[in-house]
Order: C-alpha cells, then structure tokens, then sequence
C-alpha cells in the first residue's frame, strides 16, 4: 500500500493542497476549524511532515508573480488588491516584481522567479522584452497579460477595451462642445487602442483628425506636463486634453496650473483608470473607469486554469469600462 501523500489529506479534507501546505507550515490564513479537520485527517492517514519534500517534489509552490512596469502609477496597487485577494481564496500567493520599463530588469526579475520554482506569471500593461516573451510562450510557462494584449503572439490575456474607453473619453468631451481636443499618451499597446478610439469619436463628429495635438512620450507627471506644456503654449491652444491615464492627465492639470489656465473653465481634462488619484487633485479628474476588481479576479482565474490544466486554448478577455465624472471636464463657452 502506498504512503500517504498531501494530494490524499487534501481530497479528504475538502481543501486544496495549498491549505494543507499551510496548515503543516503554520503559515497564511487558516482558521481554527478547517485548521484542526486537516489536522485530525493527516493524523488518521499517519501522514507526518517529514513525508512533505517527497510529496511535493516537483509539484506546485504556489506562488504567481505580478510584473509591473511602473510602482509609481497607482492603478497596480489597485490590480495587486484584487488579485491578492483571490490569491489568497484560492491557496496561492503574490509575488510583485517592479521592472521600471526596463528589459534588463524584466529579464533578471524572470531568471531569479523561475528558479524560485513559482508557478506562473501575470505580466501588467508592457514587457520589453520581446524574445524573452517570446521564449516563455515556448516553453508553455504559465503566463496570462494584464491590462495589455499582444496579438502577434499566442498568448492570454484579460484586459479593459481601451479602444472603447479612448473612444467614451473622447466622446465625453465632443458632447460638452469641444472640437479641438488634444491627446497625451505613451508608447504602448493600451495606449495606441485608446488614440485610436479618440480618432474613431472625432471621425465620427466630423472633425479631422490634428496629429500636431497628439503627443506620444513616457509614463511620468513630469514627461506628461512636458507634453501638455507644447501643446498649450500653441497660440491655437485644445480647448480639452485627453490624458490616456491618469498619471498623464495629472501632467496636463500642473501644466495649466503653471500658466494659470483655469480648469475646467478655460480648459477640460479626462483621465483614464479611474484611480484614487481622481479625487484627490482639486479640481476632481473626471476619468474613464476600468472594472478592477473584475478584471483582477478573472485573470488570477485564469492563470490558474493554466497552471492547472496544461493545454488549454488561448483567451483574450475583454472587459467594458465605464466613465467617472468629476469636475475637470465642462461645457466649452469659447
């Protein structure tokens, strides 16, 4: 008769292998009740710890790791909330892992988690490193995109329709009788899908299309406000800005300030993430929202099939956002 091992005490328990894990290792959250069932089935099975290394050799760690391209932006500790938390439902834990937009970083922070034996990888908003993205998908390691799609590759992917919110946000402002409205975004596949539903809204409208009002540059208040400077500086100054986060409408919210533009009088802002920084700023940022706590539920629900059950076809999972207004966009007087 074989041994038994903490597959057998989970199956009876009622519990995944994760619970009983931390149940032997006095770790995580546990209560007392289901604390004490496992207890008494490893008792009854003659399960002891020092049969541990053998039963879980080779086998899951449960551990995922969350790359994340910039910690300063606070929608990731938004997307970490939710995640963690269905982490913790389903017995596993979050490793967060910052890459500073860097491939360097993104290549050591996979080199260090994968000899860590972790058991999959939820990548946020960018990754660099195209061939080291490409080498994962080919090793079939577990890996599930956040906030970000890469149609070029097989890869799964739950996101926001940032096409549709680019277009909601634009649209916003069309209907408060703006027609010049200006664009801040970055170098990034959300980015460019937020720019092209903007495009889509003003076609619509039947304004042209100004490529001199769209600046495409880096992801900081301060490369933003750079952006937002040029463009109300023009003698023919936007009348709104769409800043494609909320990081980038921040910029455009100090830009004006320093030029004593008022907002929303003189000019209307809208952000997009919908994050905590919205009510903080005064005047409050009107924003396109994301369905965070959905979107990071589904993607730990995800990546956990996959984990589980090798084989499974690709998904992108797209999710519609909504729009938060606030006091930043008004009706145009000029």
């Amino acid at each position: 008769m074989n041994p038994p091992t903490i597959y057998d005490v989970a199956r009876i328990a009622g519990v995944s292998t994760a619970t009983v894990s931390k149940v032997i290792n006095n770790t995580g959250r546990i209560s007392a009740k289901t604390t004490e069932k496992v207890t008494r089935i490893m008792e009854e099975l003659n399960f002891r710890p020092n049969m541990i290394a053998s039963a879980m050799k080779g086998k899951s760690t449960y551990q995922i790791a969350f790359l994340i391209p910039d910690i300063s932006n606070p929608v990731y500790s938004l997307y970490l909330k939710h995640i963690e938390e269905r982490g913790q439902e389903r017995g596993y834990n979050i490793v967060l892992c910052a890459t500073d937009n860097r491939s360097d970083k993104e290549e050591r922070h996979v080199s260090i988690l994968k000899q860590r034996r972790i058991d999959g990888l939820i990548i946020a908003s960018k990754f660099q490193n195209e061939e080291l993205l490409a080498q994962l998908v080919r090793e079939k390691f577990p890996v599930v995109l956040l906030a970000h799609e890469r149609p070029e590759v097989e890869i799964d992917s739950v996101t926001v329709d940032d096409y549709r919110g680019g277009y909601m946000a634009a649209s916003h402002l069309l209907s408060l009788g703006h027609a010049a409205i200006g664009l801040i975004g970055e170098d990034s596949f959300s980015s460019r899908e937020r720019i092209r539903g903007y495009k889509q809204a003003m076609s619509e409208a039947g304004i042209p299309c100004d490529e001199s009002l769209i600046a495409v540059g880096g992801p900081s208040i301060a490369e933003a406000e750079l952006a937002a400077a040029k463009l109300l500086d023009r003698d023919d100054r936007p009348g709104a800005i769409f800043g494609c986060n909320d990081l980038l409408a921040i910029g455009v919210l100090q830009a004006a300030s320093k030029r004593g533009i008022e907002v929303p009088r003189q000019l209307s802002v809208i952000g997009f993430d919908d994050t905590p920084l919205c009510t903080i700023v005064s005047p409050g940022l009107t924003s396109v929202s994301q369905p965070i706590r959905e979107l990071g539920t589904e993607i730990m629900d995800l990546l956990i099939r996959k984990i589980e059950q090798a084989g499974l076809p690709k998904q992108r999972i797209r999710m519609q956002p909504g729009i938060s207004i606030r006091e930043t966009t008004a009706r145009f007087d000029g």
